[in-house]
């Protein structure tokens, strides 16, 4: 079955005054509600730095990633609909989904 990213923009949980709390528990639900199609929950990430030929950005970009998880779906539409109920959306966030390639470099 075809893999997809979901990679995670943004969002600021304090803004919308939601708890830690209160944001765990969207997120768990969500998870949960997606069941074995989440086949990697991913999580979180860290202030990033953008590299680029001209050198390094320290400030993460213009739009910069603040998580991901990897689900299975039957094509683009379905994982989209699985994005839908991302707990981010309900604090400014958004969700970039993309389709996972293979890749062989063993025979490279």
């Amino acid at each position: 079955m075809p893999r997809y990213i979901l990679a995670y923009h943004g969002g600021n949980a304090e803004e919308y005054e939601v708890s830690e709390e209160e944001e765990l528990t969207r997120w768990q639900n969500w998870m949960n509600d997606m069941g074995q199609a989440c086949i990697d929950e991913g999580g979180p990430v860290g202030w990033a730095k953008t590299v680029r030929v001209a050198g390094i950005a320290h400030n993460g970009g213009t739009n910069p990633l603040a998580g991901y998880s990897i689900v299975e779906a039957d094509d683009i539409e379905t994982a989209c609909e699985m994005a839908k109920g991302c707990p981010i959306l309900a604090t400014g966030g958004s969700v970039e989904v993309a389709p996972i390639g293979e890749m062989n470099t063993q025979n490279a």
